[in-house]
């Protein structure tokens, strides 16, 4: 017999987690890079609301420190942005491995 969640278990599972997605989308994640040079704040349906970067970061004869700063600000973001939605899925699922989620 099949011992994992009955399907009532997977169907309120599924309602805890589509209240959890719309959550996401309202919560934000801010990182930074470059000692607070760039500030990026992103949701946790990875959606990037804003862009700070501090005029002592902009040299024009250096726009590609500029360019590498963004990107590794970006990239934490979104890195952080997925932790929070795996700590928020765990909570909901209990760390249990169930196909297609």
């Amino acid at each position: 017999m099949f011992g994992g969640p009955s399907v009532k278990q997977l169907q309120q599972m599924q309602q805890r987690m589509l209240k959890m997605q719309e959550q996401l989308a309202n919560e934000t994640v801010e990182v930074t890079a470059g000692g607070g040079a760039i500030t990026v704040v992103i949701t946790g349906a990875q959606v990037i609301k804003k862009i700070s970067i501090a005029p002592d970061a902009v040299d024009p004869s250096d726009v590609s420190m500029l360019e590498d700063l963004i990107v590794a600000a970006v990239n934490e973001a979104i890195t952080k942005s997925q932790e929070l939605v795996a700590k928020r899925m765990g909570a909901i699922t209990g760390n249990l491995r169930i196909p297609g989620m």
